[in-house]
């Protein structure tokens, strides 16, 4: 935090290792239902405000969901998310975001940034499903994914 001028308190620290060590890309309210147990006068506008400084200092990455609410991503690495009409957000595997994002093209690139007027240092996709269902992960990823949600 300190490093992004970004007074250090110990609010703020808990809202930051609460979404630092999930993959589950929750909510401020589900973030803010993890921190009061270790903060019990923590409200919820603090849960908002510390993640909207997040975003702006770039700790965090703010999520659209098809459901209107929003989901929050400390992993600031270049990756592409998944989300899922029931509001759950999801990493689409490192491997995988790379060919979605380079199978966009330096031409394809060039088209938007002139049809568009940007400029466009980077991309980050956002995918939306639409009327699919989830299948069972191989038995080695459900694991993976349980430990994630806990």
């Amino acid at each position: 935090m300190r490093s992004s001028n970004l007074r250090c308190t110990r609010q703020r620290e808990l809202v930051y290792e609460a979404l630092a060590s999930t993959k589950c890309h929750p909510t401020a309210e589900e973030l803010f239902d993890l921190v009061r147990q270790q903060e019990p006068g923590l409200s919820l506008a603090t849960v908002y405000n510390t993640l909207e400084a997040f975003v702006r200092t770039g700790l965090a990455h703010r999520i659209p969901c098809p459901s209107g609410g929003t989901r929050f991503d400390a992993d600031m690495h270049d990756h592409v998310h998944v989300a899922l009409e029931d509001g759950r957000v999801m990493d689409v595997p490192d491997d995988l975001g790379s060919r979605l994002v380079e199978a966009l093209g330096p031409d394809l690139r060039a088209e938007m940034e002139s049809r568009l007027g940007v400029s466009m240092a980077r991309v980050s996709l956002n995918l939306v499903v639409h009327g699919g269902s989830e299948r069972p992960l191989p038995r080695g990823d459900e694991e993976a994914e349980s430990a994630d949600l806990a």
